[in-house]
């Protein structure tokens, strides 16, 4: 397992709780809370891409 940096845990109302990772070499992380050894990987734009598009509401329906 690389070496990754959580962040604190988000949670939203009635939801799984997601934590977000990186680590040296610049790919980004995002596990279930409590899961960690079970994550996606890729790179930080493409998942600061996934994060800002669920936030808009274009992808509501996967959390």
């Amino acid at each position: 397992m690389p070496d990754i940096t959580w962040e604190a845990p988000f949670c939203a109302e009635g939801n799984n709780c997601f934590r977000l990772g990186t680590d040296a070499d610049g790919n980004a992380y995002i596990a279930v809370n409590g899961q960690e050894d079970h994550y996606l990987t890729d790179t930080t734009e493409a998942l600061r891409t996934l994060i800002t598009d669920i936030k808009a509401g274009k992808a509501d329906h996967l959390l």
